[in-house]
């Protein structure tokens, strides 16, 4: 089987390649929009499901693998910051609460899909707002979720606890793609 993984997220690609898969990195264009009336639950897997439906027809001998992360706060999604205003004021939200991160897969074959999502809750210590300029002024987190990378110094200094799967919260629940592709 050949594995494609429909991202750019450099923090996907390593992840796949740590669980020993080869793969080759396709793009997709696909206007990730969400509809009014979806839950924040279901939002993550529907992006994911979107985008392997946006890719061409596999053939028989080929392997899809899709996935999207939301963060999501007080009933609200956060999603890429459009730019760093946009990223200062993600992250003054989360500073000192708790939020859930959640990451959707689709992995797609010719003839079958398998769709998961997966859940995990992140507490984040008070964020001073020097701390804020910093981080977005030397980490530059526009192309992340909420505005972080739990791999990246914010998530090093801030984060008090997580329940669930630090890879879920880096972008990839590796437990659910290796489970799925290892029974494809």
């Amino acid at each position: 089987m050949k594995l494609l993984l429909a991202s750019q997220s450099p923090r996907r690609k390593e992840l796949l390649s740590s669980l020993g898969f080869d793969f080759e990195v396709v793009k997709i264009d696909c206007e990730e929009i969400l509809p009014e009336n979806i839950t924040i639950e279901n939002a993550a897997a529907y992006l994911s499901k979107l985008k392997a439906n946006a890719f061409r027809s596999l053939h028989d001998d080929e392997v899809l693998l899709t996935a999207d992360t939301v963060v999501a706060i007080d009933h609200q999604i956060l999603g890429k910051p459009k730019d760093e205003a946009d990223a200062k004021n993600m992250l003054k939200m989360l500073s000192g609460k708790t939020h859930q991160v959640y990451t959707g897969i689709t992995i797609q074959t010719s003839n079958k899909t398998y769709t998961e999502t997966d859940v995990a809750d992140v507490e984040l210590d008070e964020i001073s707002d020097d701390e804020i300029d910093y981080y977005v002024k030397n980490y530059k987190p526009f192309d992340k979720a909420g505005s972080y990378g739990i791999q990246e110094w914010l998530g090093m200094a801030k984060i008090n606890k997580l329940s669930g799967s630090f890879y879920t919260i880096m972008g990839l629940p590796t437990h659910l793609v290796y489970k799925i592709l290892r029974e494809i």
